[in-house]
């Protein structure tokens, strides 16, 4: 979608936390995502990115998803997702982890 105007396309505006990893770089930097849909995000915080350089972004719920830094003013930036996502999940509550489950595996109900 790096290619195509998406500013028409539907976005959830939310407050959530991200890690990103700029392409070729090990450590990654925590922003906020500011607004979500299926083919990108608004992000803001602290991190040189530049237009057209490549990145990944953990989503809660959703895992790494490769992209593209589509534009960037001040400490916001947009990405463009290689592949769309359901922007739906990083809303949902964060699943229960295995440490939160019995040493059996169970869950009781």
């Amino acid at each position: 979608m790096s290619n195509v105007d998406t500013r028409q396309v539907g976005r959830d505006s939310l407050f959530l936390l991200a890690q990103v990893r700029l392409d070729g770089q090990d450590t990654n930097a925590r922003v906020k995502v500011r607004n979500l849909s299926a083919g990108g995000m608004m992000a803001e915080g602290d991190l040189k990115v530049v237009r057209g350089v490549r990145v990944e972004v953990e989503l809660r719920n959703i895992g790494w998803v490769e992209g593209t830094v589509a534009w960037k003013q001040g400490n916001r930036f947009g990405i463009a997702f290689i592949d769309e996502i359901d922007p739906k999940l990083a809303r949902a509550p964060v699943a229960a982890s295995a440490a939160s489950l019995p040493s059996n595996g169970m869950r009781k109900i």
